[in-house]
C-alpha cells in the first residue's frame, strides 16, 4: 500500500464504525418485495467504490461535533442518489465496465437500470423526509435538480469540439461537485452551524468534488486500467470534451487540433494512442492537474472556518491526497 493510500485509510478509519451503520441503513432501505429492484441495486452498491460522498458527510459531522443518528440516514441518502445517477449515466453513455466489472445495464439491461435508478431516487426522498428538516429537504431537492440539469447539459455538449474550459467547469460543478457540496452542507445543517460555517462546508464540498472530477478526467488519458476498473479513452468514445482535450487543442498544432476535433465529433478511437500522445506532449495533463490543485487548495482554505480536530484533519488529508489519485 502506498503512503498516500495508507494516509487516506487512516483518515477514513475515523468513520469506520459510522460507515458500518450506513451500510446497515442501506441494506435495510433496499428491502422491497420486487426482487429485481433489490438484485440490481445490491449489484451496483456491492461493487464498492470510494463512498466519498457519505464519507464526506460523516467526516464533516465529526468535525462539527454532530453525533445524531440522522448522519447515518443522510449518508445513505446521498449514496442512493449517487448510485441512481450511476445507473442512469451508464445507460446514457452505453458504458460496459465500471469498477472492474460489467455495468448494471450490461448485466441486467437498460430498462432495469433506468427503473431501479428511479426507485433509488424515490427511496432517497422518502428517507430525507425522516430528517424532519425543511432545509435538509431543500438542499437535497436542489442538488438532485442541478445534477439532472448537468446531465442534460453534458448530453448537449457531446461531440461539441468548441466547448471551452468555462463550459466544461459548469457541467462538472453541476453534475459531480453538487452532490459533494450538498453532502458537506447537510452536515452543517444537522449540526445547526452558523451560516458562515455552513457556507464554508459547502465551499469545501464543491471544491473537493470539482478537483475529484478534474483528476478523473486526467486518468482517462493517464490512468492505470487495472486500478481504475474502466477503459482508457471512454470519455472520447462517448464524445465527451474534457479539460485535457480542451487544453491540448489550445496548445497543439493545427494538425493536432484537427485530429482531436475529428475524434470528438465522431466518437472515434482509431487514433486513441496518437491523441494520448498529443495530450501528453502539449503538457495538457500537467495543466489539468494544476487546475485540480487549485480546486484542492480552495477546499483547504474553506476548512479554516472549522474547528481543528481529528475529523477536520482528515478532511484536510482527503483534499491534499486527491492529487495523487491513480484510480
Amino acid at each position: 500500500m502506498s503512503a498516500n493510500s495508507s494516509n487516506t485509510a487512516a483518515a477514513l478509519a475515523l468513520i469506520a464504525d459510522d460507515m458500518r451503520e450506513v451500510d446497515a441503513v442501506i441494506d435495510r432501505r433496499l428491502k422491497t418485495e420486487v426482487s429485481l429492484v433489490s438484485q440490481v441495486a445490491q449489484y451496483i452498491i456491492a461493487a464498492g467504490g470510494k463512498r466519498l460522498r457519505p464519507s464526506l458527510l460523516l467526516l464533516m459531522c465529526g468535525a462539527l461535533g454532530y453525533r445524531g443518528d440522522q448522519r447515518h440516514n443522510l449518508a445513505a441518502v446521498v449514496e442512493f442518489i449517487h448510485t441512481a445517477t450511476l445507473l442512469h449515466d451508464d445507460v446514457v453513455d452505453e458504458s460496459t465496465l465500471r469498477r472492474g466489472r460489467p455495468t448494471a445495464n450490461e448485466a441486467f439491461g437498460n430498462p432495469a437500470s433506468v427503473l431501479v435508478g428511479d426507485f433509488l431516487h424515490s427511496r432517497a426522498f422518502q428517507m430525507m423526509v425522516d430528517a424532519g428538516d425543511m432545509r435538509v429537504m431543500q438542499t437535497l431537492a436542489e442538488a438532485t435538480n442541478v445534477i439532472a440539469e448537468g446531465e442534460v447539459q453534458q448530453l448537449m455538449n457531446t461531440h461539441d469540439a468548441s466547448l471551452d474550459e468555462a463550459g466544461y467547469l459548469r457541467v462538472i460543478r453541476s453534475k459531480t461537485a453538487k452532490l459533494f457540496e450538498a453532502s458537506a452542507r447537510l452536515a452543517a445543517l444537522l449540526a445547526q452551524s452558523s451560516p458562515a460555517v455552513e457556507q464554508s462546508c459547502a465551499d469545501y464540498g464543491q471544491a473537493l468534488g470539482t478537483a475529484f472530477q478534474v483528476i478523473d478526467d486526467v486518468l482517462d488519458y493517464d490512468g492505470d486500467v487495472a486500478e481504475m476498473g474502466k477503459n482508457l479513452g471512454d470519455d472520447l468514445r462517448e464524445g465527451k470534451v474534457t479539460l485535457p482535450l480542451i487544453i491540448a487543442m489550445q496548445r497543439g498544432t493545427e494538425l493536432e487540433r484537427t485530429t482531436i476535433r475529428q475524434a470528438i465529433e465522431t466518437g472515434g478511437t482509431d487514433q486513441m494512442m496518437q491523441i494520448i500522445a498529443i495530450v501528453q506532449q502539449t503538457g495538457a495533463l500537467q495543466a489539468t492537474r494544476a487546475a485540480a490543485a487549485a480546486e484542492a487548495q480552495r477546499a483547504l482554505n474553506a476548512l479554516q472556518a472549522l474547528p481543528q480536530n481529528p475529523y477536520s484533519n482528515a478532511l484536510e488529508q482527503l483534499a491534499s491526497q486527491l492529487l495523487a489519485r491513480r484510480s
